[in-house]
Formats: C-alpha cells, sequence, structure tokens
C-alpha cells in the first residue's frame, strides 16, 4: 500500500509541473539564465520626397536620402537593452573627458586648438560674415556624407573590448551611416532640406577614401548648386597605449554622451589651393559656439590644423567626429541627436 501511494503522490506532483509548463508557455512566459541580448534598430529609409513634390537623388548611385519635414516626423529613440561583450579580452575601455576649456585659442565660448603656423583672432571668426543664407525654399541647403562611412562603435558598455569588437562594419545600422541619418532625418523635420549620401568610400579600400568623396561632393555641388553646407561625419580613435581605447564622454541632462569635436583645415604649411578656409572656419566657430551655449562640454576644442579634408570645395565645409571607438553606439546616437538641435539652432539664424 505504501508503494501504490507513494505512486500516486508521484503522479500528480508530475501532472502539476506540466500544467503549470503549460500554462506558462500559453502565457508566453520564459526565463533565461545568462545575459540577455536585445538590439533593436529603425531600418534605415532610402528614399523621401520633399514637400514640393522634388525627389532628390545622389547624382552618382541610389545612396541618396532627404526627408520631407511635412510628411515625417522624427523617429522615436532606439529602444536598446546593453548587449555583453563576448570573445577574447584585448584591453580596457578608458573613460575620459577632454575638456576643450585648456585650448590654447578662445573667445567667447569657443574654444581651438590652433595647430598650425597661423595666427588665428576668433573673434574676427565669430563674428564675420558667412558667404551664404540658409534658405526654405525647398531645395536642398545640406549635404551630410562619409568618407569613412565604415567606421563603428562598441555594441555593449564594458570596461574592456574583444576580439570581436571590430572599429569598423559594413553595416549601416552600426557605422557612421546610422550617425548621419539621425541628423539628416531633424534637419529635414526643421525645414531645412538635407541630402544624405550613404557611400561608403572606405569600402572596400581605405586607401584614396578622400579622392572618391570628393567625387561624390562635387557630384551633389554640381547637381544642386543650392547646397550650402557639407558635412563629413566621422568618429575618432584615441589610445592609451598599445593596448586600451579610450572613450571621451560628457553627461548632458543626465545621460552620457559621446564627445563631439570639428576638425577643420587650412591654407598653411604644405596645403596649398585653399584661399577659403577662412569661410569653413567661420562657420565652424559658430556652430561651437552654439553647441557650447546650448549643451556645455560636448564640444572639444576645435582642432585647426594644415590639412584640406576636402573642405576647400565649399565655402561651408565642415569635419565633425563623434567620439571614438571606444564609445557605444548609444552614446554617439545621443550626441547625434543633440548636434542635430545645434545644427538646427544656428542654420535658423542664418
Amino acid at each position: 500500500m505504501s508503494n501504490r501511494g507513494a505512486i500516486i503522490r508521484f503522479c500528480a506532483s508530475a501532472l502539476i509541473v506540466a500544467l503549470f509548463l503549460t500554462y506558462t508557455s500559453i502565457k508566453g512566459l520564459s526565463y533565461s539564465g545568462g545575459d540577455v541580448v536585445i538590439q533593436t534598430i529603425a531600418p534605415i529609409t532610402e528614399s523621401y520626397t520633399s514637400s514640393a513634390g522634388t525627389v532628390f537623388e545622389n547624382p552618382s548611385s541610389q545612396n541618396s536620402t532627404v526627408q520631407d519635414n511635412a510628411s515625417s516626423a522624427v523617429s522615436s529613440p532606439t529602444a536598446s537593452v546593453p548587449v555583453s561583450a563576448s570573445g577574447a579580452v584585448q584591453g580596457k575601455v578608458i573613460e575620459k573627458f577632454i575638456s576643450p576649456y585648456t585650448a590654447n585659442t578662445s573667445y567667447n565660448n569657443v574654444y581651438l586648438k590652433n595647430n598650425t603656423d597661423l595666427k588665428i583672432n576668433l573673434k574676427d571668426f565669430v563674428n564675420g560674415k558667412l558667404p551664404f543664407k540658409i534658405e526654405k525654399n525647398g531645395m536642398p541647403q545640406v549635404l551630410i556624407l562619409h568618407t569613412h562611412a565604415t567606421e563603428s562603435y562598441l555594441r555593449h558598455n564594458e570596461k574592456y573590448y574583444t576580439e570581436n569588437d571590430t572599429a569598423r562594419s559594413t553595416d549601416n545600422a552600426y557605422n557612421m551611416v546610422a550617425l548621419g541619418k539621425i541628423i539628416a532625418d531633424r534637419l529635414n523635420a526643421a525645414g531645412i532640406v538635407t541630402l544624405h549620401d550613404t557611400t561608403q568610400h572606405d569600402n572596400p579600400s581605405y586607401n584614396e577614401s578622400y579622392s572618391r568623396a570628393a567625387d561624390t561632393i562635387c557630384k551633389y555641388t554640381e547637381k544642386y548648386p543650392s547646397i550650402k553646407i557639407v558635412i563629413d561625419l566621422h568618429r575618432d580613435a584615441l589610445a592609451e597605449n598599445d593596448t586600451d581605447k579610450v572613450k571621451v564622454t560628457t553627461e548632458i541632462d543626465g545621460k552620457k554622451a559621446a564627445q563631439i569635436m570639428l576638425v577643420m583645415g587650412s591654407q598653411s604649411g604644405n596645403v596649398k589651393n585653399f584661399p577659403n578656409w577662412k569661410e569653413n572656419l567661420k562657420l565652424a566657430t559658430r556652430l561651437q559656439q552654439t553647441i557650447e551655449v546650448m549643451y556645455p562640454s560636448l564640444a572639444r576644442s576645435i582642432h585647426f590644423m594644415s590639412k584640406n579634408y576636402n573642405e576647400s570645395l565649399t565655402t561651408g565645409s565642415m569635419l565633425i567626429e563623434i567620439g571614438t571607438d571606444g564609445n557605444t553606439l548609444d552614446e554617439a546616437k545621443y550626441s547625434a541627436e543633440l548636434l542635430s538641435n545645434a545644427l538646427i539652432s544656428l542654420l535658423n539664424t542664418l
């Protein structure tokens, strides 16, 4: 009898467990030991039509996008849960704030690190008249492109990086194209018609990427002479030593953001055929000032170089770097949103 009772109790217990598992399955309940990996990235839309009914196209391919401010609202922020790093650890990720306030040249919320032999009076640039005006007439005013489109970020927020954390990605959901989309969408939503070229000028070869980007810029400005401003969007790369990456951050409105840096060229040193560099620097100092007023500490000092960076092609060219390869994608996306706000604020005054 005792054995029979034990069997009955065992069967009853098994039945209860089976019923519970069936219930949880129906309700969709689940449990997973270890790390949960969730990453939701909004798809990149490849074409838009302006409010005037005009379709703007890439002169050389189908890699251009423009969003109609009347028919499209700014998309909601990307929802994501940080993922854990996988693979063998290669080094540390060191977090730093790089202060702009130690720059060797400054004036009225503008900070510039002069790496040239030129003498710069920032007051003249900040107060100088720009050679163009932004018009809300339905025609393109801004072009965003990426000389090094495949530059990417960490997808996790850890104090180390692994062998699987590559500094480049051809997936436009994770590289500079994703940030360019954020800025282009927001400028278009504000009525500033912006074209976004998604060509990966550094793929498959990094060499000659600036030459290929120059061809792209010229094709756009020839087809759309209304373009006033060209933004080449990059990210920086900093190392503490041979193995450790440096991420640059600051806190804006209680949230961590990747620091931004404007890199501006000039006709100095060995650089020739860049007579209009001052016009670009006027725009850059105005943007730097706007960022500092709106979001103090977000922008590092302007790096002023004896370089060209294709900035000689227009009088409204800027190279802007968002974060480093040690920053997370979420930190960089947040900075792209803040940069968008500063650009809109500035361009609405021009």
